[in-house]
């Protein structure tokens, strides 16, 4: 089966090809070019962008630092192809070539929709089934997205089986993007390779790169139209999700000039659009996936002279741009449940801003100090009152605020800061990971009403323990313990005991079909 970027997981620097070469090259390139040639262009391509294995540019790489690359490139990395360069390579040419890959590209290369459509691949093996080949609950099963060899199992939520397990592109991120049937799933890479895989079949379906650098996707209501976010180029890709081929690629450029990257893309479903916030330009982008949606941006305008609105598609309307300006970029967003507001952050900044999407503009300001980590924000009903709270990653703390009247009202101590927050609608608790600092071991289980810690889980002492995610039912919960030689961890949601213990490679995220199709109330968008 042919495999595109990264299908083996290949990590870092490629396959060895052409000591003798290398003797000629360095006559006429620096050093660290001339090694980039020899050991690494083959698999990572002449301008670093990518091959069999994963671009090596700095958006790439931030999670692979000093020691981490030197060690990747001097003992290479199991059940990849990526090989040991060790023997090969001194310690002074392996710092060149790491010095070599963190530098940024001298220029960022054309990436529009020829470059992309030439990059698409269709499986040749892929045959669609006509109904699942499995007897397995197809609305209770789950992804895990295993980081630690760039895989994905398929999981049966209520045997707690893998009935699957396949290779992903290099560094999936985002949450996987599911069509509202559930049977057809998207990832996407850091690398910005969008993967379609059909859960029925279970089988790869097409690949196609769809950015250079990307932060995550979306699909539209309908399930028609697949959103690609991109940091480079600044651009925001639309992809049709029946065939991925291209429908639309949008510059990213803001009402004064500026070119921006995409922080994030989110579906909102009762608003039909995608909605994506700008990261270096103080705008909100609301794009339309209804035909009809034109005249509706129109009467926003007309009615609260706010926004901006381009028929940049057809004459119905589809893929109309509308702007809404804030009064600094927003990085990480939230919205309530009626996608009616929208709660975002900067990376920067100590508060919350409440925009509403209707009139196109701020309402409320939130003192939400320490990075709000809101794209992990989860909604309840707490005492009668509709409520959200979000993790910071800068301290020990869960904000819980009024959604309604705009207020903070608790203020949850932790043993640390977090990261993701989960629940379900038919869960009593809401649980919290303890991802940075000494106590990552922990997850707090919160009660709902009295917002107080019944007790703090330690899996597996001394390990990550983060990402919570809820079958379908709501009856157990799903922990993943974020090592290596990592597991899931399945709990009775009720009695908080342990149920089933899954080896797994570093499963970074757990993802339940009908949960994410139905938008369920404990987890995040």
């Amino acid at each position: 089966m042919i495999r595109f970027i990264a299908t083996t997981s290949a990590l870092l620097f490629g396959a060895f090809a052409g000591l003798a070469a290398a003797t000629v090259q360095a006559q006429s390139l620096q050093p660290a070019e001339a090694l980039y040639r020899a050991h690494c262009a083959a698999c990572h391509g002449a301008n670093r962008l990518g091959g069999t294995g994963p671009a090596l540019i700095p958006e790439t790489l931030k999670r692979l630092r000093g020691p981490k690359l030197a060690k990747v490139i001097g003992e290479g990395r199991a059940a990849t192809q990526m090989p040991a360069f060790g023997a090969v390579l001194t310690g002074e040419e392996m710092a060149a070539l790491i010095d070599h890959v963190k530098q940024p590209l001298a220029k960022v290369p054309d990436w529009g929709p020829e470059e992309i459509a030439a990059s698409l691949h269709l499986e040749p093996d892929y045959r669609p089934a006509a109904a699942p080949v499995f007897d397995a609950d197809p609305m209770n099963v789950f992804l895990v997205v295993e980081t630690g060899d760039h895989h994905v199992s398929v999981l049966d939520g209520d045997r707690f089986t893998v009935m699957d397990r396949f290779a992903t592109p290099f560094a999936v991120h985002g949450g996987p993007k599911f069509t509202p049937d559930g049977r057809f799933v998207f990832i996407m890479s850091r690398d910005g390779w969008v993967q379609k895989y059909d859960l029925w079949s279970l089988a790869e379906v097409a690949r196609v790169r769809a950015g250079l650098n990307s932060r995550n996707i979306a699909i539209s209501r309908d399930g028609l139209h697949l959103a690609v976010a991109n940091y480079l180029p600044q651009s925001l890709t639309i992809l049709s999700a029946e065939d991925l081929s291209v429908e639309r690629v949008f510059p990213v450029v803001a009402k004064d000039g500026t070119p921006s990257r995409v922080s994030a893309v989110y579906q909102a479903p009762q608003r039909d659009s995608f909605i994506l916030a700008l990261k270096d330009a103080p705008e909100i982008w609301e794009i339309a996936t209804d035909p009809e949606a034109e005249a509706v941006y129109e009467g926003y305008v007309h009615s609260y002279e706010k926004g901006m609105v381009e028929a940049i598609a057809s004459s119905e309307g589809l893929f109309a741009l509308r702007r809404i300006e804030v009064s600094e970029p927003i990085d990480d967003f939230f919205f309530t449940p009626d996608y009616r507001n929208l709660i975002g952050a900067s990376r920067d900044g100590a508060r919350g801003v409440v925009v509403n999407l209707t009139v196109g503009r701020e309402i409320a300001e939130l003192p939400l100090p320490g990075m709000p980590h809101l794209g992990s924000g989860i909604s309840w009903v707490s005492g009668g009152q509709r409520v959200m709270a979000t993790p910071h990653l800068k301290e020990a703390r869960l904000s819980v605020i009024d959604i309604e009247r705009w207020q903070v009202v608790e203020t949850i101590d932790t043993l640390g800061p977090g990261f993701f927050l989960r629940s379900h609608e038919n869960a009593a608790h809401v649980w919290a990971d303890v991802f940075f600092g000494p106590n990552r071991d922990a997850v707090h289980v919160i009660d709902k009403e009295s917002l107080e810690i019944v007790k703090t889980l330690r899996p597996v002492p001394g390990a990550t323990v983060a990402h919570v995610e809820f079958d379908r039912s709501g009856r157990h919960a799903l922990v993943s313990v974020w090592e290596e030689e990592g597991a899931v961890i399945v709990y009775d949601a009720a009695s908080l005991e342990e149920v089933a213990r899954l080896p797994m490679r570093k499963p970074s995220g757990k993802y339940n079909v009908w949960n994410k199709i139905t938008f369920s109330e404990g987890t995040s968008h």
